[in-house]
């Protein structure tokens, strides 16, 4: 379990955020000012009252239109990343979040940019002297308080709290749940967006996290 939801029962709906949601790009009608978070938040959470959900979920190889409200995202001297490496869990800020497999901490930090993760947390799996590595971004700042490298978490455990804006990097409140299979050397921070020329590079080492957590509608 990754979150209080069923996702066999609980209702949840799929959230489209690429350039084909008529509501963030439209010729015939202004976008959505997403870089006034309020306003963000509004509107995806508007969409899940509307549904009747408990939560929103997607956005695995999604190519994403939303990064383009950061520079975080977006220099002069290189290409934007637009292309989402993990699931979002759109959920109210202060929902736990709970380990999903057994593992320890790894690293940690506030990675504080506007529209960057926020407090984040990585943890390293180890079977049969293989190590991968579960990412959990835009987290409450108390999430990291207590944590140490080698902190042991058990299924199911309590690992951290959806934070709210603007701690968690300035975004609805969320959380971004990423696989690796190679941490690249970093620490506290791996990316969870990429350009479309790195898209099979990063694909390559970042597998699905639905592969794990089978949610209908997301394969």
């Amino acid at each position: 379990m990754l979150l209080p939801f069923d996702f066999q029962k609980d209702p949840y709906l799929i959230l489209d955020f690429s350039a084909t949601n008529p509501d963030l790009s439209s010729e015939h009608r202004p976008i959505l000012d997403l870089t006034n978070t309020a306003v963000f938040t509004e509107y995806v959470f508007g969409k899940l009252r509307a549904a009747g959900a408990k939560v929103g979920v997607g956005g695995y190889n999604e190519h994403r239109v939303i990064y383009r409200r950061s520079a975080h995202f977006n220099t002069s001297t290189e290409e934007p990343r637009e292309i989402h490496l993990g699931i979002d869990f759109w959920a109210d800020a202060g929902t736990p979040v709970f380990a999903p497999l057994a593992g320890t901490v790894h690293s940690f930090q506030d990675n504080a940019n506007f529209g960057d993760y926020g407090p984040t947390i990585i943890l390293e799996h180890t079977n049969n002297a293989v190590s991968r590595y579960s990412l959990y971004g835009h987290l409450t700042r108390q999430s990291l308080e207590g944590l140490y490298i080698g902190k042991e978490f058990n299924v199911g455990q309590k690992l951290a709290e959806i934070g709210p804006y603007p701690e968690n990097g300035d975004w609805p409140p969320h959380l971004h749940f990423q696989l690796m299979t190679d941490i690249l050397g970093l620490k506290g921070d791996f990316p969870g967006v990429c350009s479309v020329a790195d898209r099979e590079k990063f694909l390559s080492i970042c597998p699905n996290p639905n592969e794990l957590l089978r949610i209908v509608g997301l394969d």
